[in-house]
């Protein structure tokens, strides 16, 4: 168990998904800050710095790639990992570019909460090098 636990930021629309993750990742130890659409996750970033964002690309208000986006524009939030979950594989290429070796994709309809975990560690461990 980390001593201090990293704060993940949830931002997704679906409400089933985003409670099975909610759940997983409180059993894991993590502090979970929840966001339902682009808007609320780039309000909650900006209440206080996640150390890692889970964000769905298609979410109402504001979509994942924009807030990527503009998280990426703010040398505030450029260094923050972002594992990004999508229901399609092409979206990801439009986001290549702003991808930073921390950063991560996951396909919903391929994972299950273990592989979320696993990869939380993993971006977590690479945002520290």
């Amino acid at each position: 168990m980390m001593a201090t636990p990293a704060t993940i930021l949830l931002a997704d629309d679906d409400t089933t998904l985003h409670g099975m993750y909610s759940e997983r990742l409180h059993a894991e130890g993590y502090t979970i800050v929840d966001a339902f659409d682009g808007e609320e996750a780039l309000e909650k970033v900006a209440a206080g710095k996640p150390d890692l964002i889970l964000l769905d690309i298609m979410m109402p208000k504001l979509n994942g790639i924009d807030v990527m986006k503009k998280l990426r524009e703010d040398s505030a939030t450029a260094d923050i990992p972002i594992i990004l979950l999508t229901a399609l594989v092409q979206e990801i290429n439009k986001l290549k570019d702003m991808m930073k070796p921390a950063d991560h994709y996951l396909v919903k309809s391929e994972v299950v909460p273990a592989d979320i975990v696993k990869t939380i560690e993993e971006s977590l461990a690479e945002a520290k090098k």
